[in-house]
């Protein structure tokens, strides 16, 4: 259990008596103030987890006290008590930042009460600023990599739409190229950091589903449509929406869509009401919008509201200098997830990486590290190591040859598949999602053969599962 450790600011004695008596019983730490000054002083020496603030102090206010506090720790709730109950008082309080306002004489059932509500309340708070904080160095523009003036122009562009009050942005570019985190750099320098952010694949849904999504529905309003149902567009308010490969949205969602960019509301399927709504959208697609425009499947309207604030998002072939960058980027990334030590890539390895034309863009670069240093046993990536392109499709039974040799006098096949069995579990780190990705099954098929060979028991009891 968490101990919390709770201020009382009083000036009578029995007051605070009273309170440490009954919070000592809740499980509570405290500590105790007779006046402003001394108030003050322990909170700045000591972890104070909540005040109980008298408004009526010997030396000062509760307000000022509530002020100073609120200064150097707006996470601390504080609880205002007095004997001096007025409205304007209670909103006073309440402006400066107080959690809650009693009078005397109070009832100590419903002050405790306040009291694990107000601890509560701030114990979600902390743990959405933790997380929103992680998400921000997780998704930060730090952690976009590239020092070519394509990327360096594309960080400047992040900034200045993060700060703007644009709710409109369209990110273009082939596919793979990283327009998820581009658009999760933007919600996450902006204000809106703080706020949800919700993506959705446009193609990953029939239409009916993406609209239920997009919308929510309301209790009955289809068969299946059992209870009251929240759309994207209401949970994302005041945060950001991601809608990836827009391009291939129907005409009939296309027109809900523009609705709810000029009008910043919509109705749930069912619905009556308009809900209205504060949500920057951020669109992305790798279809040519305006050759869709002119064959009638995508709206001109949508497409020029869409396209305020465009950004281009340069395919790697046209970005290089970025290669050995994403790399070691990758490297390090991919040493922590495998608990590998790999340092690098051999010259001619990199070479042949620079001058590949990467289709599939940084996302291919990823796989091909992620496929090296799964198969890899060095510290260094050579190129025999990495398979791009149409290597892919090779196979190493290509030109005759085996991908295991039989021995004249022959073998025992269980033999053999225990023994890659193993092989795949070392290589990966007794990951079996990877052992099994290694091997070309799924990781059922993989446990099962584990059991088999005995090695289920043996793995799970002595080789840490990351």
């Amino acid at each position: 259990m968490v101990e919390y450790t709770i201020l009382i600011v009083d000036d009578e004695k029995l007051i605070r008596w009273s309170l440490t008596e009954r919070l000592q019983k809740e499980g509570f730490l405290t500590k105790e103030a007779q006046d402003g000054a001394s108030a003050l002083a322990m909170f700045e020496k000591s972890n104070i987890d909540l005040v109980l603030l008298d408004l009526k102090l010997p030396d000062t206010d509760g307000i000022s006290i509530l002020k100073k506090i609120q200064s150097q720790d707006t996470n601390v709730p504080a609880i205002i008590i007095t004997a001096y109950s007025t409205i304007d008082t209670a909103v006073e309080a309440m402006k400066v930042g107080a959690y809650d306002y009693i009078s005397k004489p109070f009832n100590m059932e419903e002050l405790i009460i306040g009291v694990k509500r107000a601890l509560e309340a701030t114990s979600l708070k902390r743990e959405m600023h933790d997380i929103v904080t992680e998400q921000k160095s997780k998704f930060g523009l730090q952690n976009l990599v590239g020092v070519s003036q394509p990327m360096l122009d594309i960080f400047e562009l992040i900034k200045k739409i993060a700060k703007s009050d644009a709710t409109t942005v369209l990110l273009r570019g082939e596919s793979g190229t990283g327009k998820d985190l581009i658009a999760r750099a933007i919600h996450y320098e902006s204000a809106r950091s703080d706020k949800p952010f919700m993506t959705i694949t446009c193609t990953a849904l029939q239409d009916t589903l993406l609209e239920s999504e997009l919308f929510g529905h309301e209790k009955g309003s289809f068969t299946d449509a059992k209870i009251q149902k929240k759309g994207l567009f209401e949970l994302a308010s005041g945060g950001t929406i991601f809608m990836d490969e827009i391009g291939d949205m129907s005409p009939p969602l296309q027109a809900k869509v523009l609705r709810v960019l000029e009008e910043k509301a919509f109705k749930r399927i069912g619905g009556t009401v308009d809900i209205k709504i504060d949500v920057r959208i951020i669109a992305a697609t790798n279809r040519d919008l305006e050759k869709a425009v002119e064959e009638k499947k995508f709206r001109d309207d949508l497409y020029y509201r869409l396209n305020v604030v465009p950004m281009y998002i340069p395919p790697l072939r046209e970005r290089r200098k970025d290669i050995p960058l994403l790399i070691d980027h990758f490297i390090g990334y991919y040493n922590r997830e495998f608990r590998k030590s790999v340092k690098g890539v051999s010259d001619v390895a990199m070479e042949k990486l620079k001058n590949y034309v990467w289709p599939g863009n940084i996302r291919e670069l990823r796989n091909a590290i992620e496929r090296a240093m799964l198969l890899g046993t060095g510290e260094i990536i050579s190129a025999d190591d990495l398979v791009l392109g149409t290597d892919i499709r090779k196979s190493d039974t290509e030109k005759g040859k085996h991908i295991f040799k039989l021995p004249q006098e022959g073998t025992v096949i269980d033999e053999v598949e225990k023994d890659l069995v193993v092989q795949a579990l070392e290589r990966s780190g007794y990951n079996q999602t990877r052992a099994a990705k290694l091997l070309g099954i799924t990781r059922d098929k993989l446990r099962y053969r584990m059991e088999k060979f005995g090695l289920l028991t043996h793995q799970e009891n002595e080789t840490p599962v990351k």
